[in-house]
């Protein structure tokens, strides 16, 4: 991996949130790749439950300051950075108000799904387009994790499809079998489709379930990690009718070798 561009894009991540399988991944594969010799970039939101004091995160003013639209409105993007000091690994984090102030992640405290969530993936993923392209950094890999990650790789292939930064990038979206019960906004196809992305592109939305944004980001990915065991059988069906690589599952204490390998043959070649 060394010199090899990778960047991150994770819906969770420790230290900042609660250890589980997302988060757990999304940190122990960027430190595999930057403890490899590559270069690494990571990206999350900047959910409101994220201690700014003691990870000592902290606003970069020449990377925010722009409007990005979502659904026909101007939001504003704020970009936060902080590193983890024992790693020397430094994390971007995606922030704004309105969609990300509230002292919790996905749900509020009765567990019932923030009806924006569909709107803060939205801006998520454009949120990290735009940022890397100010940052003028070209990856060679895009990794995705975790659901409110999971419309970057429609994003890229669609809406950022003439952008020059990306044209050699691969796209690789692990699914987990940690998602959310129910639907997001059933608007959320028509909030997509404001963007210039055809219905064709995000038809399986009409009921936009876990599964089904799964789908899309797979379908828009070049390469796919099963990164849970026991993923949902109609998720796994459609992943095994494309012909796109598929790392299968393995523990997250035997992956290195197996990520390495699969990055450098089946994404890269």
């Amino acid at each position: 991996m060394t010199d090899k561009r990778v960047l991150f894009v994770a819906s969770e991540m420790i230290p900042y949130l609660p250890e589980n399988e997302v988060s757990s991944l999304a940190y122990e594969s960027p430190r595999m790749v930057n403890d490899r010799g590559g270069q690494i970039r990571i990206f999350m939101p900047r959910f409101g439950n994220i201690n700014e004091r003691r990870h000592q995160l902290h606003e970069v003013i020449r990377l925010s300051g722009m409007n990005l639209v979502v659904n026909d409105m101007d939001m504003p993007l704020i970009i936060k950075v902080a590193s983890i000091p024992k790693e020397r690994i430094q994390v971007y984090f995606i922030d704004n108000e309105e969609y990300f102030k509230r002292k919790a992640t996905f749900t509020d405290e009765e567990g019932n799904l923030f009806p924006d969530n569909d709107e803060r993936a939205i801006f998520f993923a454009k949120g990290v387009v735009e940022t890397v392209k100010k940052l003028n950094w070209n990856p060679d890999i895009i990794h995705v994790h975790g659901w409110m990650a999971s419309l970057l790789p429609l994003y890229l292939r669609k809406y950022y499809a003439d952008e020059p930064l990306f044209a050699e990038s691969k796209i690789v979206t692990s699914v987990y079998n940690t998602g959310f019960e129910g639907n997001l906004d059933m608007a959320m196809k028509e909030k997509i489709m404001f963007d210039g992305i055809s219905d064709d592109d995000v038809k399986v939305l009409d009921q936009p379930n876990y599964n089904n944004l799964l789908k899309v980001a797979v379908d828009n990915s070049d390469a796919v990690v099963i990164a849970s065991d026991n993923v949902d059988k109609d998720l796994m069906d459609h992943i095994e009718g494309l012909s796109k690589p598929v790392l299968p599952h393995m523990s997250i204490y035997e992956f290195e070798e197996a990520y390495t390998e699969f990055y450098e043959t089946k994404v890269l070649s």
